[in-house]
């Protein structure tokens, strides 16, 4: 089975918990050696395969349904082509942007997984230690205790701990602040949903707790930690984690819809807030920044040394046996039609839909829908898009 290609593998995506049968004990590797970070280089626009990817998102728009796309396309040279389809603005009918910023929802997921492993290279954190000893007392409840959850398990989905954004669906839309503890909180009032390192079973609020415990171990906010550490050592121009009650986005920008319901009318959520969804979905990027990050991370070194990033390869089975479709510590791996392995992440928030992918030699493609998805028909045109950039 293709994650890229199967509509029977379901999206890792807001208020949705898949759950895979592991093998206790399965996912015990050694500790990540430390790693270094440096500059990137400036990409400069170049051909990609422009003529199937312009042709994808211009089949993938509709007025009612996805009203824009955008895509990013980059070689491995660092040059970048970017590409839009429909329109912008449903009200006014202005383009969409090029290179527009869009919320990323869960490929935020992948920066916070790259900072903890960033940490762990520099002796900070364990990949096996308990959650208890960096959040003492913190996460409990039923069935749920940090004495018994790794932060490896908490970066792969083998922690068990439940989803809690639907409960936070409100507060995001109706542009309520919701804190990382009390998000907690409310996430910590379901039950747990299996015992720790039995199964996978996807839930952002593993990611909730990986971010609580950066801010524990460094001292300072996860959005400081995550610009420091990765975004501003790659020279990411337009991405960032929002800061406390920011409910705009800062540069251009399509803008955002959600149905309400299936098949109903679509409704402009540009403006929310997205605190809730924190280390596991609130980032702000483009396209090509997301394409540069993957690029970046696949290739090793800039980001992760690499122990580390043979750490965050290590994936558990999600796609059933002999598929080679695996999850890995923030980060998903797949086969395109081509027989090309990329790695990916995708994202679902009020109003974008995001994927992103990156070969092993640098390759790398993002994609972003201007409407949330309801399930994985709703990312197919993102899927097509990123196997014919990717493939020969």
């Amino acid at each position: 089975m293709n994650f890229l290609a199967s509509q029977r593998f379901r999206v890792p995506h807001r208020g949705r918990t898949t759950v895979v049968a592991v093998a206790a004990g399965a996912l015990s590797v050694g500790v990540i050696a430390a790693g270094a970070l440096a500059p990137a280089a400036v990409a400069a626009p170049a051909p990609a395969k422009p003529d199937a990817v312009q042709a994808l998102l211009d089949a993938a728009v509709s007025p009612d349904r996805v009203p824009g796309a955008l895509a990013a396309v980059r070689d491995e040279a660092g040059r970048t082509r970017t590409y839009t389809a429909g329109v912008g603005d449903r009200v006014t009918g202005a383009k969409v942007p090029r290179d527009g910023q869009v919320r990323i929802g869960s490929i935020t997921k992948t920066f916070t997984a790259v900072v903890v492993l960033q940490l762990v290279g520099e002796g900070e954190i364990g990949l096996d230690d308990p959650v208890e000893k960096h959040l003492p007392g913190l996460v409990r409840g039923k069935g749920i205790d940090g004495n018994r959850i790794t932060v490896r398990q908490l970066l792969q989905h083998t922690a068990g701990l439940p989803e809690y954004e639907p409960d936070v669906t409100e507060s995001i839309l109706r542009r309520r602040y919701v804190s990382p503890r009390d998000a907690l909180d409310i996430a910590l009032r379901h039950e747990a949903a299996f015992p720790p390192g039995t199964a996978w079973g996807y839930s952002s609020t593993n990611y909730l707790v990986a971010g609580l415990i950066v801010e524990k171990v460094t001292g300072r906010p996860l959005a400081e930690v995550i610009d420091r550490r990765v975004i501003r050592p790659i020279g990411l121009r337009h991405t960032y984690l929002p800061a406390p009650g920011e409910t705009t986005l800062r540069e251009r920008h399509p803008r955002g819809y959600r149905a309400d319901g299936p098949g109903g009318a679509l409704r402009d959520v540009t403006e929310i807030d997205p605190s809730a969804a924190w280390a596991g979905g609130a980032m702000v990027s483009t396209d090509s920044d997301l394409a540069t990050f993957f690029a970046e991370l696949m290739r090793g070194h800039r980001l992760l040394a690499d122990p580390q990033l043979r750490q965050m390869r290590a994936t558990v089975d999600v796609g059933g046996p002999g598929s080679g479709d695996g999850f890995g510590l923030g980060i998903m791996r797949t086969t395109l039609s081509c027989g090309a392995t990329v790695w990916f992440h995708n994202g679902g928030i009020p109003g974008y839909g995001t994927w992103s992918a990156a070969t092993e030699d640098g390759r790398a493609v993002g994609v972003a829908l201007t409407v949330e998805p309801a399930g994985i028909t709703d990312l197919e045109p993102a899927r097509k898009a990123i196997d014919a950039a990717l493939c020969p």
